[in-house]
């Protein structure tokens, strides 16, 4: 998911009509949240804002970490405002102006209107929802996304910022890509954006880490069960891989935060910081799967980032037309990684192209709806209308194909002397290394925007029928064509395959939930109901993959889904009923003739002749 890169002062201070820009060189908003009685769920927030000027205002972001509006201000409780005076507090007018933005002071205040004055502004908020896109505190930790609670002045984005944390509980530790402040349980950053780019942990976690290509990186793990030997080797192994692949680490120190176990598996996925991520997963195999995706984020979108979403706006909709790339490309790079790096064979990574290849094949909307199309369309997500077959495709998914397909038209125009490899390591250097951003493809069909226009440098010739086609076009995708460039084949497998009796969608703050019940179906029959919360399927997680995993298993088969209704979990046994559909496989062909072996192993190694 992509949230604030990190950020430039001259793209930060947002001036509004009503508001003014005051900075001072000493200037710092500072927040202290209290961690008391954890078991209530609630975040006591004090944030101290310095030479306030009448009619100034604070507000709670309406989104962050998912292209969702959440309006988080519906968890805010008890807003108060109050200027020191002689060691005691004198509250001052405090005036709601929308849903998420709080002015003071009204201009006639008599303390108000001589100079500028600190003013001390405390409320609470209340989180427990699990999952890297969300905030929780409860007795067992705290996890915190900072845009999620903590309140900012629209006109001061740009001031130093420092957080402390208070009434923490005996024994729990804070883990933090921030730099520490001087009070104990303290955090400094050099604005509001770069604070809310590093999440916290705080809790009695394990941790351990190790040095790659000359930085540090922390792996913080919370987990009932786990193997640090299985962790460690797969991190060091994509991390090493990737590092290497784009010249080395952009940050002085990168941090994991890893939530694994059963209990994680709701509000599960990994979310992307410009020096560490947070991913929770069912199990490591999971984990290790999406940390592939989300270390490849500190190049692709973290610093290779479209101009469509600087600077970021916390009130409303930030729409683009890249996440086909963004995000649909490092799919892509998270699978490379896996493989390349030995983590993955290369039969699971045949299998992941197989299992993406059937997934947009057995949605309809393929044939309307663009992969850019569906990036613009991002903020529909969190409706299950939308997630249907005939309603949308996915910006991963697609994206994660015509990343492939590039990967391979760019081997086959150079002679295997070029691929994709070198135009991420182009616009890292063009658009990353020199602070700028890249511009998305323009509105009418046909422009290519700067990443077509890195591709056709890179290709040395022109890559715009691809474009035109696949990303801002809805041809059918050839296969086969683009296959044959590598010495692979597509075989299609329409035998029947297993079904659950439900289709899965996801709900903000909960994770995976049953969308749809099928009518008739043994699920409906053992009392599935829409609206329960998915948590594991056979004793264990979640399938990352369901439709490989209904593979492996046949109609009759009896199955345990363990849900979440009203509070309460509950286990539902019930036979698969039957399904239909094409399957797709991608195998190697039997006899590749040279130049086809080169590619296949240029792909398959990341190499080039």
């Amino acid at each position: 998911m992509i949230l604030n890169r990190f950020p430039r002062t001259y793209i930060l201070c947002i001036l509004l009509s009503f508001f003014f820009c005051v900075r001072s060189a000493a200037a710092t908003v500072s927040y202290k949240i209290s961690l008391d009685h954890p078991e209530q769920h609630v975040f006591h927030v004090t944030m101290t804002v310095p030479n306030a000027t009448a009619n100034e205002a604070v507000r709670i972001p309406a989104w962050n970490a998912l292209y969702q509006i959440r309006d988080f201000a519906y968890r805010v409780r008890d807003v108060r405002v109050a200027v020191p005076l002689a060691g005691e507090g004198r509250e001052v007018p405090l005036h709601k102006l929308d849903k998420n933005t709080w002015e003071f002071g009204d201009g006639r205040d008599a303390v108000m209107s001589v100079g500028t004055r600190d003013l001390v502004f405390t409320y609470s908020i209340q989180w427990d929802e699990p999952g890297p896109f969300n905030s929780q505190l409860n007795p067992h930790h705290a996890f915190v996304n900072f845009a999620e609670v903590l309140m900012y002045g629209p006109a001061r984005r740009d001031e130093d910022v420092s957080v402390e944390f208070v009434d923490v509980p005996a024994g729990w530790r804070i883990a933090t890509a921030l730099a520490p402040g001087q009070a104990a349980n303290s955090f400094v950053a050099p604005s509001y954006d770069a604070l809310v780019d590093a999440p916290v942990e705080i809790g009695k976690f394990e941790e351990f880490s190790f040095t790659e290509a000359g930085a540090p990186i922390r792996v913080v793990v919370d987990a009932k069960e786990w193997s640090r030997t299985r962790l460690e080797d797969a991190v060091k192994r994509i991390t090493g891989y990737e590092l290497k692949l784009m010249g080395g680490p952009p940050y002085k120190e990168y941090t994991f935060f890893f939530r694994i176990g059963p209990y994680a598996e709701v509000g599960g996925g990994g979310m992307e910081h410009a020096n560490c991520t947070a991913i929770s997963s069912g199990s490591i195999e999971g984990a290790v799967a999406t940390a592939a995706h989300e270390f490849f984020h500190l190049w692709n979108v973290k610093r290779i980032r479209p101009e469509s979403l600087e600077p970021v706006d916390y009130t409303k909709e930030q729409y683009t037309r890249a996440l086909w790339f963004a995000e649909g490309v490092t799919s892509t790079y998270g699978a490379y990684a896996l493989e390349r790096s030995g983590v993955y064979t290369k039969e699971q990574w045949y299998g992941d192209l197989s299992e993406q290849i059937t997934e947009l094949q057995a949605r309809p909307a393929r044939r309307w709806q663009s992969v850019e199309e569906s990036s613009l369309d991002a903020w529909l997500e969190k409706y299950d209308d939308y997630r249907q077959p005939d309603r949308s495709i996915s910006y991963y998914n697609k994206g994660q194909i015509d990343g492939v397909l590039l990967d391979l038209a760019i081997r086959d125009a150079t002679g295997n002397h070029k691929s994709l490899d070198d135009v991420m390591r182009h616009m890292n250097e063009v658009y990353a290394l020199r602070g700028q951003f890249y511009g998305d493809s323009g509105h009418f069909h046909g422009d290519i925007g700067s990443i077509g226009v890195a591709v056709n440098d890179i290709a040395g010739r022109s890559f715009d029928e691809f474009f035109r086609r696949y990303v801002t076009g809805t041809d059918e995708i050839p296969y086969d064509k683009f296959l044959a460039i590598a010495g692979l084949e597509l075989k299609i497998d329409s035998s029947q395959l297993s079904d659950l009796g439900f289709r899965a969608g996801r709900a903000p703050g909960l994770g995976p939930v049953v969308a749809q019940v099928t009518i008739g179906s043994a699920a409906e029959a053992a009392g599935l109901r829409k609206g329960d919360v998915l948590l594991g399927l056979n004793g264990e997680g979640l399938p990352r993959n369901i439709r490989g995993w209904l593979r492996d298993h046949h109609a009759g088969e009896i199955v345990k889904l363990r849900v979440r209704r009203d509070g309460e979990e509950k286990e539902i046994s019930y036979a698969l009923g039957k399904g239909s559909g094409d399957h797709y496989s991608v195998v190697e062909s039997a006899n590749p003739n040279e130049r086809q072996r080169r590619i296949r192993e240029g792909i398959l190694h990341g190499t080039t002749d």
